[in-house]
């Protein structure tokens, strides 16, 4: 049987009976304790990020991490890309950076033996399997929608030709708070791409401790590739086949739902401060995401208990609260808590 991605058009064998998956998960086992344990020589903390990164890039989706500057954000991408042996790209987004920065375009090339001259397409950084997408908000809209053909069809159009992007291709764009000087928010059509919406906070006080013994030293820590692409390639078509009861669907379908303030379930007080709720490619990025995290678990199949997991990275960028939300400073994440308490598991 085929399935499409949400998150990508290609089509993979999603049959268990034709894989052999008891394996692969025990690999994906044993290579997601090596590396934590790897990344953790440079990356102190964060293990919050580096799950759920992986279960992104597990789904084929695509992450965007928000935090202060100064939180390891571009360290934590940049050693995971290393880890999994892909080839890495990183884009830092400036307000002067054009589309065609990111894209690549077309020259004018002159042969010096006949001088005939003819276009060329030069590539640009996209061309890539793990892009990081630094400080995404600090280049106009413009810019940031030049991202979002190659993240949701994974080509781009350049002129009147269009370039396949080669699988895996994951972006993960870091933000800084939009409250800080120089920054563009997201328009949301770009923000509904990602698939989550990771938070990068402060470290603890032992944490950072450690983070200062670490870096105002001499050392010098390379880290070692953990999984090969071929791996990841599997890993991804493995999370496509993992079944999922129907009360499980059910479950994701009716807590989307409930963020809908013209819903059925609107009842609730907690209505009262939604604008919009998400859309059913949330409900989509809810039942992926449950996959991936229980093949993460070491399980081939879908409970409750991963849906809520994933709820909030989720559901955060695609949930907007008016203006009574703000001043009784009522946050994203309270109303996604709130709908997860309140929203029934079926029977």
């Amino acid at each position: 049987m085929n399935h499409q991605s949400p998150a990508g058009n290609e089509s993979v064998n999603t049959d268990p009976a034709s894989s052999d998956h008891p394996e692969i998960v025990a690999r994906l086992q044993e290579a997601r304790l090596q590396l934590k344990r790897e990344i953790g020589r440079v990356v102190i903390g964060q293990e919050k990020v580096i799950d759920s990164l992986l279960v992104a890039m597990l789904c084929r989706g695509h992450a965007l991490m928000i935090g202060v500057p100064g939180l390891g954000k571009t360290l934590i991408a940049r050693s995971l890309a290393k880890m999994l042996a892909m080839q890495y790209s990183r884009i830092q987004f400036t307000p002067d950076l054009m589309p065609s920065d990111i894209t690549g375009s077309d020259i004018i090339e002159e042969d010096p033996q006949t001088g005939r001259r003819q276009l060329e397409f030069f590539r640009g950084p996209l061309f890539t399997n793990f892009l990081l997408a630094d400080e995404i908000n600090r280049a106009p809209p413009k810019t940031q929608a030049a991202l979002l053909q190659a993240m949701q069809e994974r080509e781009i159009s350049v002129g009147r030709e269009t370039y396949r992007l080669p699988p895996p291709f994951f972006v993960v764009a870091t933000q800084n708070p939009v409250e800080q000087e120089g920054t563009y928010p997201l328009p949301e059509a770009q923000l509904d791409r990602f698939m989550f919406n990771i938070p990068v906070v402060y470290p603890s006080k032992r944490e950072e401790a450690e983070i200062v013994k670490a870096t105002t030293g001499d050392a010098d820590v390379q880290l070692e590739s953990v999984l090969s692409l071929e791996e990841v390639l599997k890993l991804q078509s493995l999370v496509r086949g993992v079944p999922v009861a129907n009360h499980v669907i059910d479950y994701a379908v009716d807590l989307v739902d409930a963020s809908r303030p013209n819903s059925d379930s609107a009842a609730s007080p907690i209505h009262r401060f939604i604008r919009y709720g998400a859309s059913p490619r949330a409900t989509q990025c809810l039942v992926l995401g449950g996959k991936a995290r229980a093949v993460l678990m070491g399980r081939y199949h879908v409970d409750f208990e991963d849906i809520r997991a994933v709820a909030s990275a989720v559901m955060r960028h695609r949930l907007a609260l008016n203006f009574q939300a703000r001043t009784e400073n009522v946050t994203v994440d309270h109303v996604i808590s709130q709908l997860i308490q309140t929203v029934p598991i079926p029977s």
